[in-house]
């Protein structure tokens, strides 16, 4: 059973918990980037994700199969943890250029959203939300 699942918890009130100053603040740009890019409302997953859309998924490696968000972010303590799935094609070709960052298959690291080119950010964030829609519909 996964532990991680949508709830009701407010996004806003889970951002204001964030300790550090300049997280925070970037938390705050990054829920209204999401937001304009997705143009769906945040919701929390387990109790620090903040997520936009919902897709079902089952993997083929192993029996688990559940809910995610299309995409998405977390303020860790290391860094902000963007979920916009990098590895896809479209989103691949829109990296360069964006800044200081590092990637895994599913996720997008940022230190802090002055290194970051906003608008190809909010331009990745969308693309990735209309290439996992048409993945998972």
């Amino acid at each position: 059973e996964l532990k991680t699942k949508k709830t009701d918890a407010s996004a806003e009130d889970f951002l204001n918990t964030v300790p550090e100053a300049q997280k925070r603040a970037d938390s705050f740009k990054l829920l209204e980037l999401f937001k304009k890019a997705t143009q769906q409302e945040p919701k929390m997953w387990g109790t620090s994700i903040v997520g936009f859309g919902q897709y079902h998924y089952k993997s083929e490696r192993s029996s688990q199969e559940g809910d995610w968000p299309l995409v998405g972010f977390s303020p860790r303590k290391q860094n902000l943890t963007l979920y916009v799935m990098p590895s896809l094609p479209e989103v691949a070709k829109l990296l360069p250029g964006i800044g200081k960052n590092k990637t895994s298959v599913g996720c997008l690291y940022i230190n802090k959203l002055e290194d970051i080119d906003l608008n190809l950010l909010e331009k990745i964030i969308a693309t990735s939300f209309t290439e996992m829609k048409k993945l998972h519909q």
